[in-house]
Order: C-alpha cells, then structure tokens, then sequence
C-alpha cells in the first residue's frame, strides 16, 4: 500500500524544477479534499475550510502557521468568522510542486478536529 500524501516528506524544490502540469498535479490533486481544494489558473491552490465559529477558525488558523514554519513552506491565510482560507505554491517556480499539495493534505488532516457537525 502506498504512502498518504499527508505522510509524505515536504521536500523543497530547486529553481531548476518546472511547476507541474495539470496531467502531473492531477493525481495529487485527487487525495486532497474535494469539498475544500481547487487549482487556479493551473497555477496555485486555493483550499476554504468550514468552521462553527470564529475560535475554532482560529485555532486551525494558528496550527497551520506552526506547520507552514516546520517545514519553511507558507501560504497565504485569511481568517474570518467560520472560515479560513488558503492560498498556496512554490513562490521559486512560480507555480505547482509536490509540496504543496503534500501541505494540502495535511491541512486537511489538522482540519479533521474542526470540521463542522
């Protein structure tokens, strides 16, 4: 059985790597949450999660900053009252790599605790 995209390692790219295409990404793309992720312009994730109330949106907010820090991978947050969200991609390449999609999965893991009844 294969490794979940979440336990995989976040490794960073070099300014040779080439963003990915949609033929590429696709695969990654599908182990993310389907209700919150979506590609822009071939170009960025954008992922908006759900929240009850402003003190969970928060929380989740705070959780996924220390986890944008551990692995020196950080994306775009906004927070508001029941909703966080996030925007994401290799700023070196100007676009898709694997790591942002293994970032997504955790998020996705971390909002797990959060999700709205």
């Amino acid at each position: 059985m294969s490794q979940s995209l979440a336990d995989q390692e976040c490794k960073a790219c070099t300014s040779e790597d080439e963003p990915l295409t949609e033929s590429e990404y696709a695969e990654y793309l599908g182990e993310l949450d389907s209700d919150v992720w979506t590609v822009i312009d071939d170009h960025h994730l954008e992922g908006t999660y759900p929240f009850e109330d402003f003190r969970d949106a928060l929380e989740f907010t705070y959780e996924i900053g220390e986890l944008a820090e551990e692995e020196w991978h950080h994306p775009d947050i906004h927070l508001q009252w029941g909703e966080v969200k996030v925007e994401m991609w290799t700023h070196k390449i100007d676009g898709l790599h694997k790591s942002d999609f293994v970032m997504g999965a955790r998020m996705d893991r971390i909002h797990e605790d959060y999700k709205p009844e």
